[in-house]
């Protein structure tokens, strides 16, 4: 869910080299052509009418050749939202774990708030409606099948400290 903490999931990943894949792009990219701004209203339009209009592994196809293209046996994929989507990878990539990670609703509100980056809520409205478009497409349904679950109610710090963990533990053998 937005603000759990998947950013720092990449910065962690990032530092052992792991290349990333932003699913996420994908739907700004694609608001960007269609000039508009990306704020969480236009940026949930955007990725609602792809999937409609393309059906809901759209995101996932679209990342399948760059993933490819890095060759590397380890890519983090960020921004997985249905369970298609985990079709769509598990099809050409037979060993992927999925990782959810987890943070209270107020703590992630409190994360996006301080972000503030173009697309994040600017009210507690705008956040909850966000969570309902999420979880819409599918994402509980992901949450739910991870290999990996990952709590993030502290500080960043003992954050990336789980993650060194983990990735030294599922991802360097």
């Amino acid at each position: 869910m937005p603000g759990a903490g998947k950013s720092i999931i990449r910065k962690v990943f990032r530092e052992f080299g792991f290349p990333i894949v932003v699913m996420g792009d994908e739907v700004r990219a694609e608001a960007q052509k269609k000039r508009l701004v990306p704020t969480p209203e236009n940026l949930g339009k955007v990725m609602l009418q792809l999937r409609k209009e393309e059906g809901p592994g759209v995101i996932a196809r679209r990342c399948i050749p760059k993933i490819k293209a890095l060759g590397s046996p380890v890519v983090v994929i960020d921004g997985v939202r249905s369970m298609r989507e985990v079709e769509e990878y598990k099809a050409e990539f037979p060993n992927m774990k999925i990782i959810a990670v987890h943070a209270s609703p107020e703590t992630r509100f409190n994360r996006l708030v301080k972000r503030g980056r173009s697309d994040d809520p600017e009210s507690w409205k705008t956040f909850v409606e966000r969570d309902k478009r999420e979880l819409s497409v599918g994402l509980g349904d992901v949450i739910a099948e991870a290999d990996i679950m990952i709590v993030n109610e502290g500080t960043v710090e003992e954050f990336k400290e789980k993650l060194r963990r983990l990735v030294r533990q599922e991802f360097m053998r």
